[in-house]
């Protein structure tokens, strides 16, 4: 083939053999990861470091999360998959010094540390935050479904058994209105259908049974959900209209400028309203420093949240939802009386009065109820209220919650912010991990699947932002 470039002869030999060294570039991610493994204290995370007194010996824990690091750092994920790149990939040879375990064992590693393996991703966080990528003490929060092991089929709620139990129902019945017209034909064809008909009765009765057993044990579960192949997976609605799926909702807090993940943790709880000062608490503590700003989304709006941020010294941003059916229905919404601080009082939009009156107690939280006794002769009644008065409702509280208000009503950039900081994570784990998601099951797995991803993650980003040089001296040094 004149006028190409020919490669070798498979059958050429060399007078001195090549190194392994030569096919790794100097700016390659595979030696940042072998240098910040290496100066990691396996032992002091949790790692077992004894070799075995018996049977064969084991490989050190350095060369197993090294495989573990690379592998999700380019999206094998697969133990199968981790053991032929082991035997034929030329940076995961150089890495494990032609190490190549087989995939249980690779499996099992990462099965029997996972705590370990979340301390690991700690510490990459940690050495971000020596590097200064932090400084800015700003982060977005927010949570996203992950598919888990577990098909919607395999996951029954209140409804979802209910909704299941009836098609049965209906289809033992349509059944047998079917058996009754096959009586009325020839012998011979109604003998053969009637027999069919009633094995898939027989089945469905089976099916039955077997449903109304699970329905016993869903009924004794807290949140009375059952998912019989991942017990900790739970049906979550998705941002779709109706749709859904059985996963986790993984929360994360993200540096605002570098898009790095500063804390994460994987929930099976389908919304984020008790996430809040959990999430900026944690990433508080890895940033350090008397205060840190967060923006979430009115998912994460929940008073009680609010006022535990600021007394532990965090500022919030996010949006109030609106939940008063009002302003649809014409009337003047909550936020058309404005609260009096130093009369303890509302004014409402014709300009009258409104003062506490009354004291009530929800659960924990202490709530007071303002009105006017004018309502009745005011001209703007009709867009007011059909009631005698038009009530407010205030949490005794509720200062923190208007604040709150009012510092995105002054600053509302803060959201396009979040947007595109809280987001951007997601959307690339989402696209390394593929359709299915997460390979592991059970929440304690999971979450250790989600920290070496998150690790990857940082550490692509860290590589991007710093260079390979500059990282592997701040591990060094």
């Amino acid at each position: 083939m004149k006028g190409f470039i020919e490669g070798r002869s498979r059958a050429q030999s060399t007078l001195f053999p090549e190194r392994l060294d030569d096919y790794v570039s100097e700016d390659s991610a595979v030696r940042v990861i072998d240098v910040f493994i290496d100066d990691l204290d396996i032992s002091g995370l949790g790692f077992k470091t004894e070799p075995n007194d018996t049977g064969r010996p084991a490989y050190h824990p350095t060369t197993m999360l090294k495989i573990y690091v690379y592998g999700y750092l380019n999206r094998i994920q697969s133990s199968r998959r981790l053991e032929r790149e082991a035997g034929r990939n030329v940076e995961l040879m150089w890495l494990t010094g032609q190490l190549a375990p087989d995939f249980k064992t690779i499996a099992d590693f990462r099965k029997n540390n996972g705590e370990a393996i979340r301390l690991v991703c700690r510490e990459f966080v940690m050495l971000c935050k020596k590097l200064d990528l932090f400084a800015d003490a700003f982060v977005a929060i927010d949570g996203s479904k992950f598919k888990a092991v577990n098909n919607r089929d395999h996951n029954f709620t209140k409804a979802k058994m209910k909704r299941r139990l009836q098609q049965i129902d209906e289809s033992i019945e349509r059944y047998l209105g079917q058996i009754a017209s096959a009586d009325r034909q020839a012998p011979d064809v109604a003998k053969g259908k009637t027999e069919r008909l009633e094995d898939k009765i027989t089945k469905l009765r089976e099916e039955m049974e077997r449903l109304k057993k699970l329905e016993v044990r869903m009924l004794e579960a807290p949140d009375e959900q059952i998912s019989l192949t991942d017990p900790d997976a739970r049906s979550m609605a998705t941002s779709g209209r109706g749709t859904g799926m059985v996963g986790y909702n993984v929360q994360t807090a993200v540096d605002a400028k570098h898009h790095l993940i500063v804390a994460h943790e994987v929930t099976n709880q389908g919304h984020d309203r008790q996430q809040l000062h959990n999430m900026a608490q944690q990433a508080k503590a890895v940033i350090g420093g008397e205060k840190l700003e967060v923006v979430a989304d009115r998912g994460y709006f929940r008073g009680e949240e609010i006022k535990a941020c600021a007394e532990s010294g965090i500022t919030t941003y996010l949006p109030k939802p609106q939940t008063s059916g009002n302003a649809a229905q014409g009337f003047f919404g909550k936020r058309d009386f404005i609260y009096q601080t130093e009369t303890d009082s509302y004014r409402c939009p014709a300009g009258e009065r409104l003062t506490r009156r009354t004291k009530t107690h929800q659960g924990d939280l202490i709530i007071y109820r303002y009105w006017s006794s004018v309502c009745g002769s005011c001209p703007l009644k009709s867009k007011c209220t059909t009631g005698q008065e038009r009530r407010v409702s205030r949490w005794e509280h509720e200062a923190f919650v208007d604040a709150a208000e009012a510092r995105l009503d002054r600053e509302p950039e803060r959201m396009r912010v979040r947007r595109c900081t809280a987001e951007h994570p997601f959307g690339t784990l989402k696209s390394w991990m593929g359709h299915t998601h997460f390979l592991m099951k059970t929440k304690r797995h999971v979450s250790t699947e989600m920290s070496v991803h998150v690790l990857a993650y940082n550490m692509k980003r860290a590589i991007n932002i710093v260079g390979t040089k500059r990282l592997i001296e701040a591990i060094a040094s």
